[in-house]
């Protein structure tokens, strides 16, 4: 099988790449290129690129560079400043998953002639019913289904994860084994584009207006201030050095165009629905209890999906359990077990 695969410079792409080699497959390495700003953690940097093509380079395969920075500034930058300036948390690692290192990447490889498209990513492929979906990774505390649950089929007849049946430490050990340059290269971490020394507030205030604002109570009473309203998260607790002590308090409301911060008990944060935008089916919209995610490596939680409309993209989610609000823009994903049924972005919880 003609097989491309993509090279991110890290050690479990490496590793998928020397796994499909292995099997006998005629493989091709290619590293995207896509953000080409500052750049202190994530999986973009210049030194990936490199990474990469000397992992090629041990491995005897061929290896391309493509250049998809336009598409990833319109498709995963841009929204990503939209939903901060208004009010919502973004998740640009599943945007990233499902324009470019699947949409985009797919297509590139069928215009190519690829049998399939394999990546690093911590996950697995199983077939129900005769579908493909995406599922939990044998290591959990790795596992990257929840990134990428826009991916879909026909999408996941095409598409190989060589390391999901492994756990983290199985695939260094196997790099090292191989002797590959990536065997003890640590994880990337957060979103690429972001630095650690700068912040969202230094990527942000260029491109797009950041407002100082009021946190008052519950009952209106003011008990401090923000400098930017939109970098502040429903349900956070830490970095708001509010006034009076006392018992814990979270973020309850956000009021971007009213430069206001609501914090309140815990109990004020309890929901017993989600209201989902975008949302992707894998196969029929399950009708009885099923889990749902509401962060990468949280806890599946029961639940029903109701209100669905499929043409639209919507549905909701009905708790079996209130729990704590999803902040609008965080992706909630459908669960069968450890299979991937489906999933959208929260854009209100009630």
């Amino acid at each position: 099988m003609r097989i491309l695969v993509a090279l991110s410079g890290g050690v479990d792409s490496s590793v998928a790449a020397a796994l499909l080699v292995a099997d006998g497959h005629e493989v091709v390495a290619v590293t995207l290129r896509l953000w080409g700003g500052p750049s202190d953690q994530g999986c973009c940097s210049v030194s990936d690129v490199e990474d990469a093509r000397r992992a090629a380079a041990q491995l005897g395969i061929e290896h391309h560079v493509f250049d998809f920075a336009e598409r990833f500034e319109q498709q995963v930058v841009e929204p990503y400043v939209a939903d901060h300036a208004a009010g919502r948390t973004p998740n640009p690692c599943v945007e990233c998953n499902r324009h470019l290192k699947f949409d985009a990447l797919l297509e590139r490889a069928d215009l190519l002639g690829f049998d399939a498209l394999a990546t690093g990513h911590h996950a697995r492929i199983v077939s129900v019913d005769g579908r493909r979906h995406v599922a939990r990774a044998t290591d959990t505390a790795k596992d990257q289904s929840y990134v990428l649950h826009p991916l879909v089929a026909p999408a996941t007849d095409r598409v190989l994860f060589p390391v999901g049946g492994l756990t983290k430490a199985q695939v260094r050990e196997r790099a090292g084994e191989l002797g590959l340059r990536t065997a003890h290269k640590p994880d990337s971490q957060d979103t690429c584009f972001i630095t650690a020394s700068g912040g969202r507030e230094a990527f942000l205030s260029p491109r797009t207006d950041l407002h100082p604002g009021e946190i008052v109570d519950v009952d209106g009473a003011p008990v401090g201030r923000v400098d930017a309203v939109e970098l502040v998260t429903l349900g956070q607790r830490r970095g708001l050095s509010l006034a009076g002590g006392g018992d814990r308090r979270y973020v309850v409301d956000v009021d971007v165009a009213g430069r206001r911060v609501v914090v309140g008990p815990p109990e004020r944060l309890q929901r017993t629905r989600v209201d989902l935008r975008g949302v992707r089916w894998n196969g029929p919209v399950p009708g009885d209890e099923v889990s749902v995610q509401t962060s990468a490596h949280g806890t599946a939680e029961p639940a029903t999906i109701t209100d669905v409309d499929i043409d639209a993209g919507r549905a909701t989610v009905r708790w079996v359990r209130s729990r704590p609000l999803v902040a609008p823009g965080q992706s909630v994903v459908v669960y069968r077990d450890d299979i991937v049924l489906g999933g959208g972005t929260a854009e209100r919880s009630t």
